[in-house]
């Protein structure tokens, strides 16, 4: 069901459109969670951490056409604020194009540098191995992600948040069943393991792209309706590639963290691997808010309700600051028995090293929350490059300290103190930027290639 968020109660239509987003993302965590709980148990703490490590490189890949298509997405939630229908199916023919094709020569340069990946990642030669075999797996999977990312953005912005939760969670389960057979059952290892995430991941990819154009008014006879015009390629590639370079950026950083934090050997790696796991679900919720508040954003801006994007804007940075808070109180009392869920007991060292990690990383997660506010409201009002500019100064902020730090006698410490320092910077840039150019960002004429 489409939802007009341009109308009714700010916040109750804000969280009833966060609620499923947030849900089925934490059921798309599962893909790798469930990886990564049956693997670290059953087949040990390197297989641990070759799964964690391709975990950091898939959020990477898949982040640039979670980019793409979140860019994509900013733009049909104007057009449908706008109720410019015919503005929205020339959008979405333009996007899928211009995505589909990104997505073609992302998949087949994945397995072209396959065999680069041990260098850059700086992967112990233990490990490689069960990495190289989980990746070969995984990369196959590269096409779903894209059909899958590519309809729930276009579905989301026209205010239906419903549909996407229920492919998620549909695969979610068949991911773990898929887990629970092959590698138990039948004992295919860490290749058990990718094959059971990508089956599942086609499940979503190609059920919601069958769902969408069968349900869609939007995209009933898209073919007949099919016009591609150079102003509006130009639009869509202003937000879609920003807005991708935005999220690969971000992920970039990450990726340069992975391959300082492998140098530290396995044993760190392990730990890393499941301490990120835990971190995914505990602000997963916040960065979903903050791609609903987007959609929220932007589909008053089409309509030119600046009152009522003030009170959304209020209310969000209020809702995701407690949230936050509440999380690090949980994380920090309970971080050991979170790490047990993914490490056996004996397993000491990786235990603790992941502890350490979450209560310095996790203490801070206020500023992860009001960062994704950020991105998501600069991408909503047409300005993807100011989201730009926020990850590189959080991510290259991170990496800058990371690397020095974890040089001087604090080590690997280091490195998780560099996280939350990189937050916060960012989040002061993107407050003083908004405070200098409020009136500036709301004309939408100006905004709007």
């Amino acid at each position: 069901m489409n939802r007009d968020l341009t109308n009714g109660p700010v916040m109750r239509s804000m969280l009833g459109f966060a609620a499923p987003m947030i849900l089925g993302n934490l059921l798309q965590q599962c893909y790798n969670i469930a990886d990564t709980l049956i693997v670290g148990k059953f087949l040990g703490s390197d297989a641990l951490a070759a799964v964690g490590s391709s975990f950091t490189l898939m959020t990477f890949l898949t982040s640039i056409l979670l980019g793409l298509c979140m860019g994509s997405g900013a733009v049909f939630s104007i057009r449908y604020g706008q109720q410019d229908h015919e503005g929205l199916r020339e959008g979405i023919c333009a996007s899928f194009v211009l995505v589909a094709g990104l997505a073609i020569l992302l998949d087949v340069t994945a397995f072209i540098c396959l065999d680069k990946i041990q260098v850059f990642l700086q992967v112990p030669n233990e490990v490689w191995g069960m990495m190289r075999e989980y990746l070969a797996v995984i990369f196959s999977g590269i096409m779903a992600t894209f059909l899958y990312n590519y309809f729930a953005s276009f579905l989301r912005s026209v205010g239906d948040s419903i549909v996407p939760l229920i492919f998620l969670a549909i695969s979610a389960v068949l991911n773990i069943a898929l887990d629970l057979w092959f590698v138990l059952g039948l004992s295919l290892g860490v290749y058990g393991a990718a094959l059971a995430t990508v089956i599942a991941q086609y499940v979503s990819g190609v059920g919601i792209t069958v769902y969408a154009l069968k349900k869609s008014p939007h995209l009933h006879n898209i073919l007949k309706h099919f016009r591609i015009r150079f102003s509006c390629i130009k639009e869509i590639a202003s937000f879609s590639i920003l807005t991708c370079i935005q999220q690969s950026v971000m992920n970039l950083g990450i990726l340069m963290v992975q391959g300082l934090v492998n140098s530290f050997g396995s044993t760190v790696m392990a730990a890393f691997a499941a301490a990120v796991k835990i971190d995914a679900f505990a602000y997963m919720p916040v960065q979903d808010f903050g791609n609903a508040f987007s959609t929220f954003i932007a589909q008053n801006y089409g309509a030119k309700k600046e009152e009522r994007i003030q009170k959304g804007l209020k209310g969000a940075v209020i809702s995701s600051i407690v949230f936050s808070v509440a999380v690090s109180v949980i994380v920090w009392i309970f971080a050991e028995p979170l790490m047990g869920l993914f490490v056996e007991a004996e397993e000491n060292k990786v235990i603790a090293e992941g502890v350490r990690y979450l209560r310095i990383e996790g203490a801070f997660y206020a500023g992860i929350g009001c960062l994704f506010l950020l991105y998501g409201l600069y991408r909503a009002l047409g300005r993807p490059g100011m989201s730009v500019v926020l990850t590189v100064i959080s991510l290259g902020t991170r990496v800058a300290f990371a690397y020095t730090l974890s040089a001087a006698p604090l080590g690997v410490t280091g490195i998780w103190w560099s996280i939350p320092i990189g937050w916060f910077l960012a989040d002061a840039a993107g407050v003083i930027y908004y405070l200098l150019r409020k009136k500036y960002l709301f004309s939408l004429e100006k905004n709007m290639v």
